[in-house]
């Protein structure tokens, strides 16, 4: 009986004292903030991103590197807005890699004190704010315009590719390509169903075509035909026919009655491509540009090529084919 007093007194000692110990740790982290938060470590809002969670850090890093600040002013824990901004445009794979690629993501939490507060007021930030944007020089100039719309993927896109053309630095291919489709499907896509002698041959040729974002290959009526979803502000049902005639595909009267094939990117499936997750374009220009004979490695982020690199070296492991999945 008194070995089991003398444990319990110990127990409530230890847990007296490490009450203490939190409530000391907890009034410290009021006046400063982790350095560095990793991908692993981030809360939902955030992303998948790897922020720096200090801004002077940031400066210095930006000073040293060249690279533009991209500022995140973010509720940490926040609301449905910038949970939802979290999940979805900063955990996009391509999108997350232009950030830390090309510039210094740096987190400043709407919602603390300390450093957070401080970098806050520097910038005229709201506190208890839905998600902003902003890029600046290392002197914390605007680049481009303060970004608050949170609402779609596009504008933080658009706001990094102008970013990086106004410091004079070469927009990735992958980006422009994200950019474009991002512009298009918000703007609205239109639909057209086009019938040929083969549709892998179809598919091929509309893939690489201007203003083309997406296409499936299937039947309609019988006939072998793709169907194509492409943007009316770049292009056109009756200039997609003109350019397809000489390989004499047709125009259908109608969209109705359309049935997808089993094996749509057919020269992308036959190739170690299929095991790379792509935005819709991507897949597209990919295919487009495997069935011509030619390396597609120009519409990839060097992210995607290197998880190429790595599924060539271990042809035994088992994967998923990409091909038509969501990225």
């Amino acid at each position: 009986m008194k070995y089991f007093w003398s444990l319990t007194a110990a127990g409530l000692f230890m847990a007296a004292s490490s009450f203490f110990l939190l409530k000391k740790t907890s009034k410290a982290e009021e006046l400063t903030v982790d350095p560095v938060i990793t991908t692993s470590g981030n809360p939902e809002e955030l992303g998948k991103v790897k922020w720096l969670r200090d801004l002077d850090a940031g400066q210095a890093e930006a000073k040293k590197t060249g690279k533009p600040i991209l500022i995140l002013f973010q509720e940490v824990p926040g609301c449905s807005n910038c949970t939802r901004y979290g999940n979805t445009t900063l955990s996009h794979p391509l999108i997350v890699e232009a950030i830390e690629t090309h510039f210094v993501p740096v987190c400043i939490y709407n919602n603390k004190d300390g450093k957070d507060a401080e970098a806050l007021k520097r910038f005229g930030e709201p506190s208890w704010n839905n998600p902003v944007v902003r890029i600046v020089r290392a002197d914390f100039q605007d680049i481009v315009l303060r970004m608050p719309n949170f609402r779609s993927s596009l504008p933080l896109v658009n706001g990094m590719r102008r970013a990086l053309d106004l410091i004079g630095q070469e927009t990735p291919r992958y980006l422009e390509l994200l950019e474009e489709e991002l512009t298009a499907r918000e703007a609205g896509l239109q639909v057209a169903t086009f019938s040929m002698y083969c549709f892998w041959t179809g598919e091929g040729a509309f893939g690489a075509l201007p203003g083309v974002i997406e296409t499936q290959p299937g039947y309609q009526d019988g006939k072998e035909v793709v169907k194509i979803w492409y943007d009316p502000a770049v292009t056109s049902k009756a200039e997609l026919e003109q350019q397809t005639r000489p390989k004499n595909f047709t125009a259908c009267a109608k969209n109705e009655g359309f049935r997808t094939d089993s094996e749509p990117k057919y020269y992308l499936a036959q190739t170690d491509y299929r095991f790379i997750p792509m935005t819709t374009l991507q897949a597209c220009r990919a295919n487009s540009l495997v069935g011509n004979r030619k390396i597609p490695d120009e519409v990839l982020s060097p992210r995607q090529l290197s998880l190429l690199k790595e599924i060539r070296l271990d042809q035994g492991k088992k994967r998923e084919n990409m091909i038509g999945k969501p990225m």
